[in-house]
């Protein structure tokens, strides 16, 4: 007896059965068919319009998706007259090359200054890890550039005969790369996912002549790739269009960075625990505890992790011959007024800047100046960077940034989980080029001078209506043991909006039990009151009795993207990693 029940176990857990095209498809080949047993290309073409809403769509193209599915699924020749039967629309439909949920053009208008668009950006871009104790590689900056990420970070110190210049952590045990070689890689792989500019933001413990040094390297390196603005400060940044395939430098001119050299001392003394707009150095994320952490948010650490207690600082002899040519390359000035969050956050008419903010100091400052922060970021650049104590490299919610205009929020690209999947499905917006244009009630002022209140409760704008019909690809993508050792998966998928806050849910289907092509067939209504800051997040799990439910796929979406009508959905694993084969049949539908 024991023996036969083996051999149960195991004819189920290998038998994937191929599940039948779901009621909806079903009904809508019987329509479109007019009840025949063939689709042509012509009626295709029909449910392209009304069911896809994919209003340009052309017979030709009809004719061309025929082709492909049938030249696929039966490798038929080209010259006969062809025609899709029921599992062929089906196998369309489930096809995520043929049937993407979003497009893969740049669409968005790339003619406006480049602080009205959001950017793709890294933080500590050159780390392979954690923060502490990682290598330093130019090997993560190459994978950032190829995903699209427009915005690298580099720290640079001296080495240690300080005659040259090193890339790392400041004051921790990461090992250090040559600055000349994460130049020279970014130079190579810029433009090899987008063509539009790349910036490198540097935050820069250097001394005049290495600055010098820097210059130098920096021109070598990129020659007229670089943009050097003609005149010192900006009143306007130039679009995304002007600037492809251009490097562009941000950081602190060399004046700024003495000043706060100097106000190290003054800061020590006198304003000890309390929030400092001037500190600019900010302490070494070893040294604070939760409570400082939090206490000292409106300092701007992260753009220079100098110690407060450092003893060897050296000022920059701002007279020398080598600090101008390097302030002339820095085309977007960073830096802190004096005067606390109010000054920071004031909108000067001749100037465009960049202040950084760690993600508490944005928390902070979007508690009492949210519509300051607005306005400030709908002409200047605003960097959200992750505190100090995400030592692992995690990240944070980056949905705060967005939704009060911040262009830069900086996320550790090598922290996996569930708010890097927000940010990878942000950025698939736009052809996936890095920049997506801001929406226009974030960039709008109203005849009083109003600026968008991301505080104020707002009606629901349009509601997403989302179908899950239907799962594939597991048993091509994973070993027959992986979810279960003695018999088929239990998959359910959890569908839900991240947005802001009104607007952020969770749902989840019934799990399907022992079944590789799970069918689910539910719907889900999300009503959205910002829904051009909305993603829809997709996650498959498998429900596991004994521990914790197993990891089966995941996406993120941009709403303002989707595409209307029944889409294949493909999915994708932790690190954001795009799965062979497994795929979910979904229906979106805006009312």
């Amino acid at each position: 007896m024991g023996s036969y029940r083996m051999c149960v176990c195991f004819t189920r857990k290998f038998k994937v059965t191929e599940a039948a095209p779901p009621t909806d498809v079903k009904d809508a080949f019987s329509k479109y068919a007019e009840g025949g047993l063939h689709m042509t290309a012509e009626q295709l073409h029909r449910f392209l319009i009304d069911v896809q809403g994919q209003g340009g769509a052309t017979v030709e193209e009809a004719e061309v998706i025929v082709q492909q599915v049938l030249q696929k699924r039966h490798h038929m020749a080209k010259f006969r007259k062809h025609a899709l039967t029921l599992d062929d629309f089906h196998h369309f439909l489930f096809s995520a090359d043929l049937n993407p949920p979003i497009g893969d053009q740049v669409h968005h208008d790339m003619r406006a200054p480049l602080s009205h668009y959001f950017i793709y950006t890294g933080h500590n871009s050159y780390l392979t890890g954690n923060q502490l104790s990682s290598d330093c590689s130019d090997v993560p900056i190459i994978k950032a550039l190829k995903r699209g990420v427009r915005v690298v970070e580099l720290d640079i110190w001296p080495n240690s005969t300080k005659d040259d210049v090193h890339v790392l952590h400041g004051r921790t045990l990461t090992t250090p790369v040559e600055l000349i070689k994460c130049l020279k890689s970014i130079k190579e792989h810029a433009f090899s996912a987008s063509p539009y500019p790349v910036v490198i933001t540097l935050e820069d413990h250097l001394t005049s002549d290495l600055q010098a040094k820097v210059a130098q390297m920096v021109t070598q390196t990129f020659g007229q790739m670089l943009f050097c603005p003609e005149s010192e400060c900006l009143k306007e940044f130039p679009t995304p269009e002007d600037l492809k395939y251009r490097i562009i430098i941000s950081t602190k001119p060399p004046k700024e960075y003495l000043e706060a050299q100097r106000n190290k001392g003054k800061m020590n003394n006198s304003q000890k625990g309390k929030d400092s707009d001037d500190d600019v150095w900010g302490k070494e994320p070893g040294e604070r505890t939760a409570d400082q952490e939090d206490e000292k948010t409106d300092s701007d650490a992260s753009e220079n992790n100098q110690d407060d207690e450092d003893t060897d600082a050296f000022e920059p002899d701002l007279h020398s011959s080598e600090a101008p040519v390097y302030k002339r390359l820095i085309a977007i000035h960073a830096g802190k007024p004096k005067g606390g969050l109010k000054a920071a956050l004031k909108v000067e008419l001749d100037k465009v800047r960049r202040l950084s903010l760690s993600e508490q100091a944005l928390e902070k400052a979007t508690m009492s100046h949210g519509t300051d922060v607005v306005r400030f970021t709908q002409k200047n650049f605003l960097r959200i960077y992750p505190k100090g104590t995400r030592f692992n490299s995690s990240n944070y919610k980056p949905l705060i940034g967005w939704m009060h205009g911040a262009q830069m929020v900086a996320f550790n690209m090598q922290g996996y989980g569930r708010s890097l999947w927000l940010m990878h499905g942000m950025f698939r917006s736009n052809g996936g080029c890095g920049y997506v244009k801001k929406p226009e009630f974030l960039m709008n002022v109203d005849p009083d001078g109003q600026v968008f209140d991301p505080k104020a409760k707002l009606p629901v704008k349009k509601t997403l209506k989302v179908k899950v019909y239907m799962g594939d690809g597991w048993h091509l993508d994973f070993k027959q043991t992986h979810f279960d050792s003695y018999s088929p998966p239990d998959f359910y998928t959890r569908v839900g909006i991240a947005g802001v806050p009104d607007d952020e849910i969770m749902k989840k289907t019934k799990k399907k039990e022992d079944d590789w092509t799970p069918v689910w067939d539910e719907e889900f209504t999300f009503p959205l009151t910002v829904p051009e800051l909305a993603l829809l997040r997709v996650e498959v799990h498998e429900y596991d009795m004994s521990e914790k439910d197993d990891f089966a796929g995941q996406t993120c979406l941009p709403v303002s993207e989707l595409k209307p009508g029944i889409r294949a959905v493909p999915l994708f694993d932790r690190k954001g990693e795009k799965l062979n084969s497994v795929r979910l049949l979904m229906r979106f539908e805006f009312v």
